[in-house]
């Protein structure tokens, strides 16, 4: 039977973790959806990566309280591969696809970003504080469809010079760096065939509608990054993002 999920972070838990408190917006679902009633059984991730099979305690009009039974296995694995995508910003709907479809396909971070020809433009914090805010919300809905028990890290919007040097390089330290280029890169088989084992964490980096400028791409490589070409097809941008994970999942993580 289909596991009746729910989210709660895990602030949401009591210390001990034998009982967790549901949102309002959870509760509605819980209440005027499903319907539930007390005593009925629903499993409960907190984002992280954890899930608990629960029991209904109490239902109010704003929250409802659950007591934790003990903490089980996510209705779905995680993938072995860290995928950390960072895609230039798109027009409305074509990020939120993005932003869905990573998620499904079980990307860990995604990266907004500032290009110089992306096709938006941030009014102020403000307007890009609201959109992160969107986009949390599409990455959860996405993560509790595909049953994953993580939530992608959706972080707020970088300027492309901002990802290449980051504050906290060590971040990066560890991963590889590859970015999607519709020309000046070498193929995909060829760029990952030289790869040592299988890789553990990747950051791709996949640009706007109207593509990457020479000295974006040139700034790249002298950082280190390897440029690679999607076949002879151009691709919109946002198929391009779908792709890339898909792809790096299906090579080495566990998109079989």
């Amino acid at each position: 039977m289909t596991r009746r999920r729910f989210y709660a972070p895990p602030a949401n838990f009591a210390l001990d973790e034998k009982s967790v408190t549901l949102s309002a917006e959870e509760t509605r679902h819980a209440r005027d959806v499903l319907r539930l009633q007390t005593g009925d059984e629903v499993f409960v991730f907190d984002g992280a990566g954890r899930e608990f099979h629960c029991t209904v305690q109490t239902i109010k009009r704003d929250s409802t309280e659950l007591s934790v039974l003990a903490e089980v296995e996510p209705a779905r694995p995680e993938s072995q591969l860290s995928v950390t995508l960072a895609i230039a910003l798109l027009k409305g709907e074509k990020f939120d696809l993005v932003i869905q479809k990573a998620t499904e396909l079980g990307v860990k971070r995604i990266v907004p970003l500032i290009t110089d020809r992306a096709d938006i433009r941030l009014r102020n914090d403000e307007d890009a504080q609201k959109r992160v805010t969107r986009w949390r919300r599409i990455a959860l809905e996405a993560s509790k469809q595909a049953g994953r028990a993580y939530v992608p890290e959706i972080a707020a919007p970088i300027t492309f010079n901002v990802l290449l040097a980051p504050a906290k390089p060590e971040l990066f330290d560890s991963a590889i760096r590859l970015m999607f280029s519709e020309r000046e890169g070498t193929s995909f088989s060829e760029a990952t065939n030289g790869f040592a084992g299988d890789p553990k964490e990747i950051v791709a980096v996949v640009g706007p509608e109207g593509g990457w400028t020479d000295e974006e791409i040139e700034l790249a490589r002298s950082s280190g990054w390897k440029t690679i070409t999607l076949g002879g097809r151009t691709l919109r941008a946002e198929t391009a993002g779908i792709t890339v994970v898909a792809l790096l999942q299906h090579h080495f993580g566990d998109l079989v």
